[in-house]
Order: structure tokens, then C-alpha cells, then sequence
């Protein structure tokens, strides 16, 4: 299903979150900051999340599951919903990509697509 007529823009900051981190045993921690904008004329509700993430190494996990952070938060005309939450992968540098499955005021469901965005220890980019 497509979003081009939902017009939902999903945005992706991240960082590593060394502090958490153990490098000698596998363990990179990584923090992601979504906003989530409505620029369509109605609401719409975000009931599910569906995430693929894919470590240095090619290994893919898929994560499903209802809602973000514990919400479902239902995002008015024009606005934003911002929330962070992470990820652990057993290598320096990684993938994430998927999509919510959203809902709008007609009760027509949806996909917003999340496009891949990168996970990587600052410097071990090159």
C-alpha cells in the first residue's frame, strides 16, 4: 500500500551511545530520534511498527509490534509526533529500514514507509 496520498514524512536522527557500548564483547548501541509528520488534511493514528535491521556482518533481525515507545499516538493534521528509542547490533556499523502501519480518519489502512538510515561508530565510516 502506498502513503503518497497519506503524505506521511518520517525523519531519522541517530548516535551512538558509546557509554553503553562494550566493543571487546560485540555490543554497539545505538539511539534513534523519529519525528513523524502529518502534512496531510487529516489525522491518522500509528497502530504498528515493523523494523528490519541489518548489522556489518549481513545479519537481519525484524522487529513487529504494536505501536512505538508503548503509544499509539494519533497525529493531527500538520503535526508532528517525535519519540527515541535504540537498537544493539553485534558490529560498529549498521542498517534500519521498515515502516508503520498507520491508519486515517476513514479508517483506511496504510503504510508510512521508513527509508534506511545508517547506524555507525563515528570514524568507522569511511
Amino acid at each position: 500500500m502506498s502513503d503518497h496520498q497519506h503524505h506521511i514524512t518520517v525523519k531519522v536522527k541517530t548516535e551512538y551511545l558509546s557509554e553503553q557500548s562494550s566493543p571487546r564483547d560485540c555490543r554497539f548501541v545505538f539511539a534513534y530520534h523519529i519525528s513523524i509528520t502529518n502534512n496531510s488534511s487529516q489525522e491518522a493514528q500509528l497502530l504498528t511498527r515493523h523494523w528490519i535491521i541489518t548489522d556489518g556482518e549481513a545479519r537481519t533481525e525484524e522487529v513487529r509490534g504494536d505501536g512505538v515507545v508503548g503509544e499509539q499516538p494519533l497525529i493531527g493534521a500538520g503535526k508532528t509526533y517525535k519519540y527515541s528509542s535504540g537498537a544493539v547490533l553485534k558490529t560498529p556499523v549498521g542498517t534500519m529500514h521498515g515502516s508503520y502501519g498507520m491508519i486515517d480518519a476513514q479508517g483506511t489502512a496504510f503504510d508510512a514507509q521508513i527509508d534506511a538510515f545508517s547506524l555507525a561508530v563515528p570514524r568507522m565510516v569511511h
